[in-house]
């Protein structure tokens, strides 16, 4: 794992600096167990209007932790009857940016590492864990694994990843206009604040 930067390139390494933060779960965050709600109806990952999506369901775990779960369908494949990669690395992104939900932050993925250990065929259920491991300022740092045959299984897929927090004009100013204005206009204020990642 690098470290707090890496010297080649100076760019942000995904392990926490000496002096970072222990995380801190919300007194508002959802309970352990409960379901965290999707963040926007189209998401890949977690919307529930994406019939090619992921479909991940995730839960508030114990202290700044989730756990999720997703089936790969063959909508996912790369190889013949097998995940695609970048499918699984978009599940570890989702779990891990979930944990904003329990630090109530906006946060984006700046860095994302992934390890893959072993294949993932069509037709598994991928169960996903992530945990903050600190912050610094601005900086959450994350780590996430997901395990297949139950959540005790043998480690298929794990990533370490470095989060920005950022405020709602960051999705505001950069995201395309259209999807913009149906999601501010939506009279349930409750699901256009999720859709910016803004509270559970």
């Amino acid at each position: 794992m690098s470290g707090a930067t890496t010297p080649a390139s100076g760019r942000p390494g995904v392990s926490p600096p000496a002096d970072a933060a222990v995380p801190v779960r919300h007194p508002d965050a959802p309970a352990p167990g409960e379901p965290l709600a999707g963040h926007y109806d189209q998401c890949f990952a977690c919307g529930t209007d994406r019939p090619h999506g992921l479909g991940i369901t995730v839960r508030a775990g114990e202290g700044v932790s989730v756990t999720a779960e997703f089936t790969v369908t063959p909508d996912h494949q790369g190889a013949p009857g097998l995940a695609h990669g970048g499918v699984l690395v978009s599940a570890l992104d989702e779990t891990l940016g979930s944990l904003g939900w329990l630090l109530r932050k906006i946060a984006v993925t700046r860095r994302l590492e992934s390890d893959f250990v072993r294949p993932v065929p069509v037709g598994t259920t991928l169960h996903l864990s992530a945990r903050c491991a600190a912050v610094a300022g601005r900086k959450i740092y994350s780590t996430a694994e997901g395990r297949v045959g139950g959540p005790d299984g043998p480690v298929a897929v794990r990533a370490d990843a470095l989060f920005i927090e950022v405020k709602l004009d960051h999705f505001t100013s950069h995201g395309r206009s259209e999807e913009i204005r149906a999601a501010m206009s939506d009279p349930d204020q409750v699901k256009v604040a999720r859709s910016f990642g803004v509270g559970p």
